[in-house]
C-alpha cells in the first residue's frame, strides 16, 4: 500500500433518509483526545467544536486567514496562533469570525473519571451519562472531584487504579486483582473525604459485577474511557436547543464513533428529551477526512486554541449557539 493510499473511513451512522424536520448540519473535531491514556498531565482537557459553516464560508474563512496573516498555503494549524507573539491578532480575528457560528465543549478528562465512577459504579450505566441530560449523578462526581483535588497523591492513585481496572483489552486477566487494588484506593482516598457519598457507596460485589460484564462485551454500558460520546452528546443537545431541532453531524473520523455507539446515544438523547428515536436530537453522523472537508479543518483549528488557551474564548463560545436562520446550503447566504 503506498504512502497516498487511503483507507476507508470508520465510523458513523450516516441518516436513512433525508431528516425530517428543523435540522442544523455542523462540522466537529476535537482536541486532547489520548484514547484511554486519561491521565496524561500534558493533555488535561478536550475540546470538542463544532460550526454551522458551508464549505463555501469555511474556504473563504480559511483563505483569508492564510492570505491576511501569512499562514503557510497548504494547512494552518493552532500551534501557529502559540509560537508568535504576531499571531494575537490572526487568533483574534478568527475567533471574532467564527461569534454565532460556532460552539466549543470543553472536557476535563479528571471531571470525565469522576462522572464514570459515579455511573457505572452506583447507577445502571447509561450513554446519557455525563451530560445534562443526568443532573444528579454530575453533581455527585463533582463533589467527588472536589474532595479528591483535595487530596493530592490519593486522588490520582485512586483513578488510575479505576482506569486500570476498566480497561476492556485485559478481559482475558479477570481476576486479577485489578478491583481489590482499586478498593485500597479507595479507602486511602476515602482517609481525607470519610463522609463522601460516592466513596462510601462503592460496594466490591457491584464493582466486580461491572468490570465482569465490561470484559464479557456488555454493549449496554457505554465504553468507559471514551470521553468522545458525552462530548459529542453535549454539543448535539447544544446546537438542538434542548430537542428544538435535529442535528446532523459531520465528524473528523474517530474509532469511537461506531455505528453501534452511535444507535444508543441516538436513543439516549431521545429519550433524554422525551422524543421518539425517529426524532432524535441526532439526526446522523457522517465522518470525513479533515484533509477533504474545510469546515471540519475550521473546528480542528478552533478545537486546538480552545485546549490550549482557553482563556482567550468569547464567552459566547462555550454557550449554547443561538437558531441560526435557514441558509443557502452552498453559500450560506440567507434566503432573499
Amino acid at each position: 500500500m503506498g504512502p497516498g493510499t487511503r483507507l476507508p473511513l470508520q465510523g458513523g451512522l450516516p441518516p436513512a433518509d433525508a431528516p425530517a424536520g428543523p435540522v442544523v448540519e455542523i462540522a466537529c473535531d476535537e482536541s486532547g483526545f489520548s484514547g484511554t491514556n486519561l491521565l496524561d498531565p500534558a493533555t488535561p482537557v478536550i475540546a470538542h467544536a463544532s460550526v454551522d459553516l458551508t464549505a463555501v464560508e469555511a474556504t473563504a474563512l480559511l483563505t483569508s486567514l492564510r492570505a491576511g496573516f501569512r499562514f503557510s498555503p497548504h494547512e494552518v494549524k493552532s500551534r501557529q496562533f502559540l509560537r508568535r507573539p504576531e499571531c494575537v491578532e490572526a487568533r483574534e480575528w478568527f475567533l471574532a469570525a467564527l461569534r454565532g457560528r460556532a460552539h466549543v465543549h470543553l472536557v476535563d478528562k479528571q471531571v470525565f473519571l469522576a462522572t464514570r465512577v459515579v455511573d457505572l459504579l452506583l447507577a445502571e450505566p447509561s450513554y446519557a451519562a455525563g451530560t445534562r441530560l443526568a443532573p444528579t449523578s454530575r453533581e455527585a462526581a463533582l463533589a467527588l472531584h472536589r474532595a479528591g483535588r483535595a487530596a493530592g497523591a490519593d486522588w490520582t492513585a485512586f483513578l488510575a487504579a479505576f482506569v486500570d481496572m476498566l480497561r476492556t483489552k485485559r478481559r482475558d486477566r479477570a481476576g486479577d486483582g485489578s478491583v481489590d487494588r482499586f478498593l485500597r484506593a479507595r479507602d486511602a482516598l476515602a482517609r481525607h473525604a470519610p463522609a463522601d457519598a460516592v466513596l462510601t457507596g462503592l460496594d466490591r460485589a457491584r464493582v466486580a459485577a461491572v468490570q465482569a460484564r465490561l470484559y464479557d462485551d456488555d454493549r449496554s454500558i457505554p465504553p468507559p474511557l471514551e470521553p468522545l460520546l458525552p462530548a459529542l452528546a453535549e454539543t448535539v443537545l447544544s446546537w438542538s436547543g434542548g430537542g428544538g431541532r435535529r442535528v446532523l453531524v459531520v465528524h473528523d473520523e474517530q474509532s469511537a464513533l461506531t455505528a453501534d455507539r452511535l444507535r444508543r446515544l441516538q436513543r439516549a438523547l431521545a429519550d433524554g428529551t422525551g422524543r421518539p428515536v425517529e426524532e432524535s436530537p441526532l439526526a446522523g453522523l457522517v465522518t470525513t477526512d479533515s484533509r477533504d472537508d474545510p469546515r471540519v479543518q475550521v473546528a480542528d483549528l478552533l478545537a486546538g486554541v480552545a485546549r490550549r488557551m482557553p482563556e482567550t474564548l468569547d464567552t459566547d463560545l462555550l454557550q449554547p449557539p443561538p437558531p441560526s436562520p435557514p441558509r443557502d446550503p452552498v453559500t450560506g447566504a440567507p434566503p432573499r
